[in-house]
This record gives structure tokens, sequence and C-alpha cells, in this order.
């Protein structure tokens, strides 16, 4: 039997798991590894951002509550408890804001979410951060390839990317476990059987369900990975079996965008930061409205009239009517109307555009409607290649401008510099860290595979 058929012989999950498990950090370039420090760096940030927010306080005092063993630290917080508890709250805490990073392509995600799975496993077993390194290349490996397996995404097919976190978080606690290939194998047929997201939490109304279904599957993934250590058994056969993701959701998988090319270049290197608190779709329209008004120097009063051209997905998820009316700041950073008139008042777009205060400025409401979004199907054919937006601003003396973009601030192709990380960690952590702590907490980061999980969490207490 040929290498070739023997390959093609075994399951999608057990093709996984012996990548997952063979990998190891000499493995590793030395840009993967650097831009795994950004990223930890950015999502330590964004927990920071996310410590204030009223449903990170809820969670964490839930847990508190309950209490039990000691084995992993709450970021910021400093207390500690169980591993499975602790990935919640922590992963939680970096998507809280939405913030954190986004890779889109058939599907969107956010890499990010699982990185506090590895920090708390990490923790747990006492590994060192060269073994959490690459825990988090698998993390942005295998999410970032799973928005692409499905075509349609499923997000297209009214699920959200939390079904595909499902499948990713048993990997990424199990390296750190030390699962062999069998015990993995098990760890994702046991989470990808009951982790499927329908989409509503992202659609109309939102809530803090928003923010959380993917955290709950990563923390399902470490249960998941601590069952299989144990001798628990899970469906292998979970993507491509009879009643499996495959058959479930319908035709249209591309198993080389999932399997093809492992460790030939890592997956990371592809991913994208924020540079705004919002929804991804969002940034490329707010590049281009605050290059339109602070070129031109329009004010509010000034604006006769807004218009978006933009992908259709956009206009279904960001105009929909209750965008014009938010009333949350989980409705409000995923409406690309308040976000835009935010900007237009503000000039910028920060965590505080989303506070209890500003969500009743009436400088805002009285901005909004005039903003509309009109679809293109040739903007649709260049997405996700390209995330164009070109914004018309009419003012009431009869003049127009307008400006196009194809891609925002912390696309791979415009990354995000190491001082735009600096004054946005900076701006996150202010009030927690002060200038001399933010300054160490870098350092520790940016030299942290000399370190031990514990160590880095150390470092992370207010």
């Amino acid at each position: 039997m040929s290498e070739k058929t023997a390959k093609t012989q075994k399951t999608i999950s057990r093709q996984i798991a012996e990548f997952a498990v063979g990998l190891s950090y000499d493995d590793l370039s030395s840009e993967a590894i650097h831009e795994v420090k950004r990223y930890l760096y950015d999502s330590l940030g964004c927990a920071y951002g996310g410590y204030h927010t009223k449903d990170v306080g809820i969670l964490h005092d839930i847990y508190k509550g309950m209490g039990g063993a000691e084995e992993a630290t709450i970021l910021g917080y400093g207390d500690k408890m169980p591993a499975v508890n602790a990935t919640l709250v922590n992963s939680l805490m970096v998507r809280a804001l939405d913030y954190n990073d986004i890779y889109w392509k058939e599907d969107p995600s956010h890499p990010s979410d699982l990185i506090p799975a590895t920090l708390s496993v990490g923790e747990l077993v006492g590994a060192s951060m060269k073994e959490v390194i690459v825990a988090i290349i698998l993390a942005y490996e295998f999410e970032m390839r799973l928005c692409e397996f499905a075509v349609p995404g499923v997000r297209e097919r009214k699920w959200h990317h939390a079904t595909l976190t499902q499948f990713v978080s048993p990997i990424v606690a199990g390296k750190l476990l030390g699962l062999t290939v069998d015990q993995m194998t098990h760890a994702i047929g046991i989470n990808g059987a009951h982790n499927h997201t329908i989409g509503c939490p992202t659609a109309g109304k939102l809530t803090m369900m928003k923010n959380t279904v993917d955290p709950m599957a990563v923390q399902a993934g470490v249960f998941a990975a601590l069952m299989a250590q144990k001798g628990y058994s899970g469906t292998e056969a979970v993507f491509e079996g009879k009643e499996g993701l495959m058959d479930c959701f319908g035709e249209g998988w591309d198993n080389d965008k999932l399997l093809g090319g492992l460790g030939d270049k890592f997956k990371i290197l592809e991913c994208s930061m924020k540079g705004f608190p919002t929804e991804a779709l969002t940034h490329t329209h707010l590049t281009c409205m605050l290059k339109v008004i602070k070129e031109n120097d329009i004010q509010p009063e000034q604006i006769e009239s807004a218009t978006i051209t933009t992908i259709a997905r956009a206009c279904d998820i960001l105009f929909d009517p209750h965008k014009y009316r938010p009333e949350s700041r989980e409705t409000a950073d995923h409406s690309l109307p308040y976000c835009l008139a935010a900007a237009i008042v503000d000039r910028q777009i920060s965590t505080a555009s989303f506070s209890d205060e500003k969500l009743k400025d009436p400088r805002i409401w009285a901005v909004i409607d005039k903003i509309k979004g009109e679809a293109s199907m040739e903007f649709e054919k260049m997405f996700p290649a390209k995330q164009p937006s070109k914004v018309v601003v009419k003012t009431t003396d009869g003049k127009s401008y307008e400006a196009y973009l194809e891609y925002p601030k912390g696309d791979p192709r415009e990354p995000m510099t190491e001082e735009d990380l600096d004054v946005k960690f900076a701006g996150l952590a202010d009030g927690l860290l002060d200038a001399d702590r933010q300054k160490k907490l870098k350092e520790t980061i940016f030299n942290c595979e000399k370190l031990s999980a514990r160590d880095l969490m150390k470092a992370t207490v207010v």
C-alpha cells in the first residue's frame, strides 16, 4: 500500500491529530514564533479591555462562587480556579470588546479566542512557554484552515463560527496535555459531536451571547481533551462519517484547504489584527469614512447623506433595522450605521464609542439615519481576497466627496506596526497597568520562550 493510499484511508480527525502530536518548537519558523508573540501581546491587551465588562464580571463571579481546584489564573484578577472554568472567563475577556484578531475567508473566525486555552492548560500542567507557543500555532493553523474548508462557509449556511472552534480547541488543549494520536482523535470526536452553534448570536438584536459562544466552544474543548486523557472515546469520523459535519451541513467541502501542505507555511502569518473594536466587516468602511471626513474637514452637521457601497453579506449583517437603533454595546459594535455615525462625530472609534453614555449621544442620532448601505455584486466577487469599500458623502452645500479602499489597517498587506500595537495596548490597559508595568509586560511577552506558562500568568496580574 502506498503512503498516499494509506493517508487517504485515515479519517480527517486522525490526520489532524498526527500533525498536531508531531509538531515541535524546532519545526517553527522564526517569523511564525514572532507572530505568536505579537498576537499574544494584542490578545492580552484585549483582555485588559474586557476586564471591565459586565459579561466578564458575571462569569467571573459565578465561577469564583463555585470554587474548586486552583489550577489556572484569571487574567488581570489573579485569582485561580479549575482550568476548564478559567478558560471560559479568560477567553471571554479576550473576546468581550470584539477587538481581537480576525480571519475571514469562506468563514470568519477569531483564532485568539483559543489562546486562553493554551494558557490555562499550560499552567495546569506546568508547561514551558515554548510548548504554549506550539499550541498557539496549532490554534491558528486549524481555526484558519477550517474557515476555508466549507464552500460556501458555515456562516452562509446560517451557523456561527463557533462551530469551527469546537474542532480546534481539543487539539490545542490536547497538545499541552500530551495526548497520543488516538486520544486526540477521540477528543476531536467528543467536542465535535455537541458544539454546533446556530447563527443567531450575530443576527438581528445582539446580546452578551455574541461574544460568548466561541469562548464556550473553547472551554468545551479543554474538557473534551481531559475526558480523552482519561480514556473517554469519541466519534472518529466526526467530519466525514455518517451524519457527521459534512453529511449534516450538505455539499461543498475542500479537503485540501484543511489538510494540504501542513507545516509548509504557518497560517498565523496570514491572520489580521483589528484597528477598531468593531465587527470585522466594518473596518475598511470606517477607515474610508475617516479618510473622507478628515481630509475634507467635514463636520457632522454638514452631512446631507452618506452612502456606503459594500458586499451583500455586510449589508445583511450590518444594516438590518436593529442596527439603526442599537440598545447595547454588542449590537452597536456590529452596527455599521452606528459605528460610522460615531466616527463622523468623534473622528475616531475606540472602546469609549460604545459606552452607555455614548449610546445616548444626540449627535450620533442626528447623523445615523443619513447613512445608507448599498450592496455591490462586483464587490461581492472581490471578497474575501479584498474587502472593498466605497464611501460617498454629500454635504448640505451640494458638494460630494468620496473614497475607495480595498482592505483595512491590520490586514497582512498593511499590518499593525509595533507602535500601533503599543498604542492599542496602552488604550486597553490604562487604569489597570501603569506605563512601567505595560513596558515590562511587553518585554516579558516578547521574551516568553525563556519562561513557563505559570511565569507569564503571574506577570499578567494587575
